[in-house]
């Protein structure tokens, strides 16, 4: 173990560089979730929920992106570059063209208003998935508290505009990812609010551009898993209670990387994709590392 890590496989020593230390970048958030990375603005996009912004990180420092975001919680980007949000505040995702301008993407399914969309990714078709667990309207501080109408579910936008709800028997699906070659799917289960539901990291196959035989792939030993993001090998890169863990595509812990906060979520950046961004509670951390992140674009 060394001051930043601890090694669980000896290949995860490849994996670190002993000498990139993880550095707090920024402080003074109450949640901060959501990172996404935009390479051509060599800019960080991330949400610190309860205060109801989104917080625009460079080298140059913290500007605020946009302020109020309707509770924003988890971004991605289109094929296309765009930005997707999730919004507590309205229940729905979002799209925010070049010109600024917001577009609604989804925000009712059966007739029923969405629970409270939590994180989203976009799949090699141009499909945008994610989670709707009912954090957001649990109670009034990350959104507005209110009836829960609708099943926590994972759901498949696909580009037509049809909704589909492809995953229903979770308590609270949260994080999810794909594999690099998009034959996986992972979705983390953090529970509902005021039970003891388990807490697990679940993987899907893909077949036909839906998820089929979902089974358990990990069970976080720290805190719980929240966001997730794979690298170009395939492993699994997971928020926790004590940092981030790293985990192989068989399902076994690799290493952690230690942080001082409860580990919301991530994701890669920088110039080569190899920059570990970390939303942990108050803060925004980063670390570089000996992988690269598989996101697009």
């Amino acid at each position: 173990m060394t001051a930043f890590f601890e090694i669980h496989d000896p290949a995860f020593a490849g994996y670190v560089l002993h000498n990139a230390p993880v550095k707090r970048l920024a402080t003074g958030f109450d949640w901060a979730e959501g990172p996404v990375w935009f390479g051509d603005l060599q800019c960080l996009l991330f949400s610190d929920i309860p205060n109801n912004r989104i917080l625009r990180w460079t080298e140059d420092g913290l500007t605020t992106f946009r302020q109020p975001s309707n509770y924003a919680n988890g971004h991605t980007r289109d094929r296309q570059g765009r930005l997707i949000s999730c919004q507590h505040g309205t229940r729905s995702v979002t799209r925010t063209e070049w010109d600024g301008t917001i577009t609604p993407l989804a925000d009712h399914f059966d007739g029923k208003p969405l629970n409270s969309p939590n994180d989203v990714i976009v799949a090699p078709d141009g499909a945008i998935w994610f989670t709707d667990p009912h954090y957001g309207i649990a109670s009034d501080y990350e959104g507005f508290k209110a009836p829960q109408d609708l099943p926590c579910q994972v759901y498949r936008l696909d580009p037509s505009g049809r909704l589909q709800a492809v995953i229903s028997d979770m308590a609270c699906p949260n994080g999810l990812a794909f594999s690099p070659d998009g034959t996986r799917l992972y979705v983390a289960d953090t529970g509902r609010v005021g039970h003891q539901d388990p807490q697990h990291i679940r993987a899907f196959d893909m077949a036909n551009g839906l998820p089929t035989n979902g089974r358990i792939f990990h069970t976080i030993d720290q805190g719980c898993a929240d966001g997730i993001r794979c690298d170009s090998d395939g492993n699994l890169w997971s928020s926790a209670g004590d940092g981030v863990h790293c985990i192989a595509p068989d399902g076994h812990l690799m290493g952690k990387i230690l942080v001082p906060e409860v580990v919301s979520n991530l994701c890669f950046g920088g110039r080569a994709k190899h920059r570990l961004f970390i939303t942990a509670t108050t803060s925004l951390y980063s670390v570089i590392l000996n992988r690269k992140g598989v996101q697009q674009p």
